[in-house]
């Protein structure tokens, strides 16, 4: 009987994880990572320790709970902190699985002996024939999770189970319904676990007040051509694409569609200004193959973000390591600091990257 180690979140997904795999056969303990308190002393929705208590015991299994805060602080905040400052906008949990979720759960799991970590993502784990390991979209295309991992190591995706991949939301809801866990009908989570409020903006810069970081003060919207049309109330509170909330009028649809950090500005544009047809992509990690040739190219499908259908595209290796991304058809607002995703014919994750 092989020991698994569920990262349980206290919500109904990891809860289910947890239960499939004890149904399976698996020797199964929990593990939640604490990662984030509210100044009000309130944790996030990844760690809600309480109700994943209260789901082990139901399933008999045994609890832990991990403090994570200082490298979560450090490894997901900080840098999405200074992604928005910069005039991007950053995806903190690609970075908090990689960097933190599973360099936790790993470490937990060989203090406890265990031969596995789980989690109650929608996916599925592949090993390919040339011997790699990727992740493969979930049956429940509206539920996948696979944007989300594309950052995983060989080694991380060699030790982990995802025994949700086959599963809808609805039938995940029943199942425990039917198991009567205590978290069957809790809601799902819709914002960033840090941000309670969904109030980005007002926190990047109470965080920046915090770690002595200038604040972005307000200066001028712009058009293409460098006219200034307005007054905006800082970079932070806009994201490429954006039409509403603006507080401009134009007389007809205006977008925002470059935020330039150095010079303070929000350039806005009519909307079919915001499609391109190529995109640069940095920090880039490979799955279903160990990487690409200088001047190499590749036939696949890429999102670039996490609710964008994927399109045909071709991959072209850069001399320094980037990938430019040759759409066949033009995408709308791909943002700076989002990822790009790359997917192969079987709906495998061949790899991803830091939109440039």
């Amino acid at each position: 009987m092989k020991k698994v180690l569920v990262g349980m979140s206290g919500g109904v997904d990891s809860a289910v994880a947890a239960y499939l795999l004890q149904k399976e056969g698996y020797e199964v303990c929990g593990v939640t990572l604490r990662t984030w308190e509210a100044d009000s002393g309130e944790d996030s929705r990844c760690c809600e320790i309480d109700d994943a208590q209260r789901v082990a015991h139901k399933l008999g299994i045994r609890h832990y709970a991990l403090n994570c805060l200082s490298d979560f602080s450090k490894k997901v905040v900080d840098p999405f902190v200074q992604s928005y400052l910069d005039g991007e906008t950053p995806n903190p949990c690609i970075e908090c699985n990689r960097f933190v979720k599973w360099d936790k759960m790993l470490y937990a799991a060989e203090v406890m002996q265990a031969d596995l970590v789980a989690t109650g993502h929608y996916a599925h784990i592949v090993h390919l024939p040339n011997g790699r390991f990727t992740v493969k979209t979930a049956v429940h295309a509206a539920k996948d999770q696979t944007y989300m991992l594309y950052k995983l190591s060989q080694e991380q995706l060699q030790r982990t189970l995802m025994p949700l991949g086959d599963y809808t939301k609805d039938e995940i809801r029943r199942i425990a319904l039917e198991a009567e866990l205590p978290v069957a009908q809790k809601p799902d989570s819709q914002e960033i676990c840090f941000v309670t409020d969904g109030h980005y903006a007002d926190f990047i810069e109470e965080y920046a007040r915090k770690t002595d970081r200038p604040v972005p003060e307000q200066g001028y919207f712009v058009d293409e051509d460098g006219n200034r049309l307005g007054t905006h109330k800082g970079i932070t509170h806009y994201t490429i694409g954006q039409r509403k909330g603006l507080g401009i009028a134009m007389g007809r649809p205006i977008y925002v569609k470059e935020i330039n950090a150095a010079r303070n500005e929000v350039v806005l544009s009519d909307e079919p200004a915001l499609f391109h047809d190529t995109v640069l992509c940095r920090d880039v990690n490979f799955l279903s193959i160990p990487g690409m040739e200088a001047g190499e190219k590749l036939r696949v499908r890429a999102k670039v973000r996490y609710h964008h259908k994927a399109s045909d595209a071709v991959l072209e290796m850069q001399e320094d390591g980037r990938v430019l991304i040759h759409f066949d058809a033009p995408v709308r607002a791909p943002a700076p600091g989002q990822s790009s995703v790359f997917y192969d014919e079987n709906d495998c994750v061949v790899g991803g990257g830091i939109i440039v």
